[in-house]
C-alpha cells in the first residue's frame, strides 16, 4: 500500500546508513545505549515537519476551542518548557555530530600515519635504489667502459 502524500509529507525521512566503516562502528556502539537512541528518536521527530505540523494544529485547536483566555499563560508556559527541553536535545545532536566527525578524523589521522610509514619505505627503497645505480655505475667506470656492462 502507497503513502499517501499527506503522509509523506509530514513522515520524517529516514537518515541515510552510514556507508564508512568507522561510522557504521560508532553507530553500532551508539544504538547500545537506550538513552541514545531515545536521545535519537527525540531529535528525529523534533527536527522534522511532523513536529511543525503537529504545533500547529495543536496551537489552532488550543486557542480555537478556548481552552484559556488570553494571553495563553498555560500555553505559554507549555511552550516554554518544550524549548528548553529541545534546546538540550539539539545539544546532543550537535554533540552526536560532533563524535561523528571525531570518528572520521582518527580515522584519516590513522591513514595518515599509515601512508607516512609507506612513504618511509618507499623512500628507503628508493636510496637503495639510487645506491645500487651508484655502484653499478662505479663498477662499470672501473671496468673501463663507462656504461654498464650487459650480461
Amino acid at each position: 500500500m502507497a503513502d499517501s502524500p499527506l503522509l509523506r509529507a509530514i513522515r520524517p525521512a529516514p537518515a541515510p546508513a552510514p556507508k564508512h566503516p568507522a561510522l557504521i562502528a560508532h553507530a553500532q556502539a551508539r544504538a547500545a545505549s537506550v538513552q541514545n537512541r531515545i536521545a535519537d528518536h527525540i531529535t528525529a521527530f523534533a527536527g522534522s515537519m511532523r513536529f511543525v505540523y503537529l504545533h500547529m494544529v495543536w496551537f489552532a485547536l488550543w486557542i480555537g476551542l478556548g481552552v484559556e483566555g488570553y494571553p495563553f499563560g498555560l500555553l505559554t508556559m507549555i511552550v516554554s518548557l518544550e524549548a528548553i527541553f529541545l534546546s538540550t536535545f539539539v545539544m546532543i545532536s550537535q554533540n552526536r555530530a560532533d563524535a561523528k566527525r571525531q570518528v572520521l578524523a582518527d580515522q584519516q589521522w590513522m591513514t595518515v600515519k599509515e601512508e607516512d610509514v609507506q612513504n618511509e619505505e618507499l623512500l628507503d627503497l628508493s636510496r637503495q635504489i639510487l645506491q645500487l645505480t651508484k655502484e653499478v655505475h662505479a663498477a662499470a667506470r672501473a671496468d673501463g667502459r663507462g656504461r654498464p656492462t650487459d650480461s
